[in-house]
């Protein structure tokens, strides 16, 4: 006997790539990005302050990122919100003030550090803000929906379950209208 029910339950959201997929894409796209940034800051700052030229950077580099991240990294599939872009920018700002610090400490230390001391102390400094990124972005930002979705679906007593042909539905079930769907035969 064939059983079908008459409601389709709702659709899920897309599940978000697994974790070492997303951490392989961040690498790629947020590193490639950082990397030709590190190139772009010391190149910008022989014409300003060094930490202008890091500021302006970061902002064009986080908007990029940003976009990429969105549509690849975490795989959303569209562009990136105006939520997206302000808890992005709040991650980079973070990450800018862990860059600048670093190099500001380097300047400290040595009056005229060579320029791949200043290129190894930033990437290394880039590197560790960008685990905490990724954290933040996969964790928070990019998963927000996702958890929403979740978080409602559970106040609500519903879940997305589709139960085997033949399955009789207790009737004790609590169903998101209020009411148990209709089985056609």
């Amino acid at each position: 006997m064939k059983a079908l029910l008459a409601q389709q339950p709702e659709t899920a959201t897309p599940a978000a790539p697994r974790p070492i997929a997303s951490f392989i894409r961040f690498v790629i796209f947020g590193g490639g990005v950082g990397v030709l940034s590190s190139l772009a800051v010391p190149l910008l700052a022989t014409t300003m302050p060094w930490a202008v030229a890091n500021a302006i950077i970061t902002v064009a580099s986080t908007l990029l990122c940003t976009e990429l991240h969105a549509r690849f990294t975490f795989a959303k599939g569209r562009r990136a919100g105006r939520r997206e872009h302000w808890q992005s920018a709040g991650s980079a700002s973070a990450a800018y003030l862990a860059t600048g610090a670093a190099v500001y400490v380097l300047h400290l230390v040595q009056s005229s550090p060579a320029l791949l001391t200043e290129q190894i102390l930033y990437l290394s400094a880039s590197g560790l803000a960008g685990i905490g990124r990724f954290t933040i972005l996969r964790v928070y930002v990019f998963a927000g929906r996702r958890t929403r979705t979740a978080r409602s679906l559970a106040q609500h007593g519903t879940a997305d379950v589709s139960l085997p042909t033949g399955t009789r539905h207790s009737a004790h079930t609590s169903w998101a209208n209020g009411s148990q769907p209709q089985l056609a035969a």
